[in-house]
């Protein structure tokens, strides 16, 4: 035995238990035999399963907690009572139970519906100019703003970078002197969008929407959705920044000098040779500062935490990060499945057992009228 077990390189034991099952069972012994376990974790007897789904489909809009509690009735100690998990993976397999959707991981970009505004401050857009280093060195991140309907360039900063905050800052600025838009048309890019948002979502485009601006997005590789926008540019990059100024602030003025003169004194052919400024007026809607968030059809409100999560029944349930410090609504709408809203926008439901948010499709994608 030693001899032949080293000729095939396995152990003693493992000769002798082969060779046991050749003298107990033949040479069919040495067949490949099933590796199907005795029994699974969630096997039930034929009876006990054919009676969940039964009661299931007596019951079509009860879950798994429910038909348990209805089988611990019918059964009354006959029969050891499944586990809430089991009875929900019989009604799976069997085609019972309705899926979440699940939330899309590394969503890409997605346009939205584009409007055709007719009169000024229906529209405005935004975008970065190409950055460009100055005479001293330093970045310039050019960030534009003009009116849809009658071209005028409403801002032009030369920011140090695209972070948010700055952004934000002289958005503030111009709805102060400006007024309010309908509506902020921009590209899906850093700062006007989030790739790792929910929907995309940004601080800047949250703030927005805190003011009531509804939010538009041309899609990825199509910049002539924003077309006139785009224009201006070209000739903004013709005038003012071969060659660039020596710093920030003498890019600035040339950005001020170029708003004064298209805004005022270059007639636009597609304004029958007339001036933006001619046919631009503030917006009739004042800046007022954030209005407070009201949610009269929710059964209550709730904060997102500085940590992007929103406490439930002593549970931590992650929202998102452009939504720190905002307020939610919820109502209950099921056994344990609550609908989440910012504002008049539903984000989805919240399943407490499982602690995750379920995103349903896109609210930001067309146009909606706010909750009276």
């Amino acid at each position: 035995m030693s001899d032949v077990c080293r000729d095939f390189g396995i152990s003693r034991k493992t000769g002798y238990k082969i060779l046991n099952r050749y003298r107990a069972e033949g040479i069919d012994a040495h067949c490949d035999r099933s590796r199907r376990p005795v029994r699974y974790a969630n096997q039930l007897p034929d009876q006990i399963e054919r009676l969940i789904v039964e009661s299931k489909r007596e019951k079509p809009h009860w879950g798994a907690r429910k038909i348990r509690e209805l089988l611990v009735r019918r059964l009354a100690g006959d029969a050891r009572i499944p586990f809430k998990s089991t009875v929900h993976a019989v009604l799976d397999r069997h085609g019972l139970v309705k899926h979440a959707r699940q939330r899309r991981r590394g969503s890409k970009a997605e346009g939205t519906p584009l409007s055709q505004p007719t009169r000024p401050n229906e529209l405005w857009c935004a975008d970065f100019k190409g950055e460009f280093k100055t005479g001293d060195g330093r970045y310039c991140y050019p960030l534009t703003v003009t009116d849809q309907t009658s071209r005028m360039i409403l801002a032009c900063e030369a920011l140090e970078s695209t972070k948010e905050q700055p952004v934000i800052e002289t958005f503030l600025r111009l709805f102060k002197e400006r007024g309010l838009p309908d509506a902020m048309r921009t590209d899906n890019g850093l700062p006007f969008a989030s790739p790792n948002g929910l929907y995309n979502l940004s601080k800047l485009s949250v703030f927005w929407l805190r003011l009531g601006i509804a939010i538009e997005r041309i899609r990825p590789g199509n910049p002539q959705e924003n077309g006139r926008h785009e224009r201006m540019h070209r000739t903004l990059k013709q005038e003012t920044a071969p060659p660039p100024g020596m710093n920030a602030l003498q890019q600035q003025a040339r950005f001020d000098d170029f708003i004064s003169e298209f805004n005022e004194e270059r007639p636009h052919e597609a304004l029958d040779m007339r001036m933006p400024a001619e046919l631009y007026a503030p917006s009739s809607t004042p800046y007022e500062g954030l209005p407070d968030l009201e949610y009269p059809f929710h059964d209550r409100d709730i904060l997102v935490t500085a940590c992007r999560c929103i406490c439930m029944a002593r549970k931590k349930i992650n929202v998102s990060t452009v939504l720190a410090g905002q307020k939610l609504g919820i109502r209950e709408v099921d056994d344990g499945i609550w609908l989440i809203s910012f504002m008049h926008y539903d984000l989805g439901y919240i399943d407490l057992e499982q602690r995750t948010l379920q995103t349903i499709d896109n609210p930001f994608g067309t146009r909606l009228s706010p909750m009276s």
